[in-house]
């Protein structure tokens, strides 16, 4: 196996098979880390067995699918999963950003938003299922965009006949910059609504080439740049709000995407389109 990528508390390993010369498509392992103490692991052992029991029910073509679960020769739990993409969607933000290409083409951000909304339908009306952590990096990409893929359901969370998250005993986990404001407040109504603000911010990512709320400095200043001139208050008040976009590098063909990512990104989870809405409004504009 070949390790291919990380997340919290774990790495993900890309497993090809082809036993007696025969060949299979390659599986996607994800394996909790050794350098995790015994009370991490625990937790993250949770994570996987919950991620497990999900995946093995969800079957979309805009979803990584399941595989298998079980342990490694060392007694690891491993969660085997399709390999959907070759690599991350925060992956080539990151490398767009260290050519200076600029934002995505708009009808590239259109094609992965149009494929995201129909995976995060498919868990929402379908399954009752909230993500819980839509962002870049949880979001794979096979080749030039053939295929877009949700991938870590770890954290997601059931939903209610009303597209709301009314088990008392669920707790909305998240990645701290891409939170709704309704997840950043103590006893904030969180429904489908939330997945739909950080996808929003997902599109803005591919965008502004960054993480959202955080200011870091022109690739030819970092060299000079002093940690501790960043403004953590200015970060935490802007958490949960629709960031700025550099409107002088969008031409006109970003108008839909603006329009979309403004609309999803409303502090207001009433006013945000559901991800339906928005699979129907980009079908209608024949995006593909």
């Amino acid at each position: 196996m070949k390790k291919f990528g990380y997340g919290t508390g774990v790495s993900v390993y890309l497993m090809k098979r082809s036993p007696k010369g025969l060949s299979h498509s390659p599986w996607a392992v994800k394996k909790i880390n050794k350098q995790c103490d015994k009370t991490s692991r625990n937790v993250y052992e949770q994570r996987l067995n919950v991620e497990a029991n999900i995946l093995k029910h969800l079957q979309h073509p805009n979803i990584v699918g399941y595989r298998a679960f079980t342990k490694s020769n060392d007694g690891s739990l491993c969660l085997a999963m399709e390999f959907g993409g070759d690599k991350s969607l925060n992956d080539l933000i990151e490398e767009r950003n260290n050519e200076a290409s600029g934002p995505f083409p708009a009808v590239i951000i259109l094609k992965v938003a149009l494929h995201m909304a129909k995976g995060l339908k498919y868990l929402h009306n379908e399954k009752k299922i909230l993500h819980g952590d839509i962002k870049s990096s949880n979001v794979v990409i096979k080749g030039d965009f053939e295929s877009i893929k949700i991938c870590d359901v770890g954290v997601s969370l059931p939903l209610d006949e009303n597209m709301t998250v009314s088990d008392p005993k669920a707790v909305y986990i998240g990645t701290e910059s891409w939170k709704p404001k309704e997840a950043l407040e103590e006893g904030g109504v969180i429904t489908d609504k939330s997945d739909i603000f950080a996808y929003g911010l997902t599109l803005w990512e591919m965008m502004a080439l960054s993480i959202p709320h955080v200011n870091l400095p022109p690739e030819d200043e970092e060299e000079s740049f002093d940690e501790d001139c960043f403004d953590e208050d200015a970060y935490f008040e802007a958490l949960g709000t629709r960031p700025a976009l550099n409107m002088e590098a969008l031409d006109e063909s970003y108008q839909q995407v603006i329009e979309l990512f403004f609309m999803c990104c409303n502090e207001n989870a009433k006013e945000r389109p559901s991800a339906a809405q928005i699979v129907e409004a980009l079908e209608a504009e024949k995006v593909n």
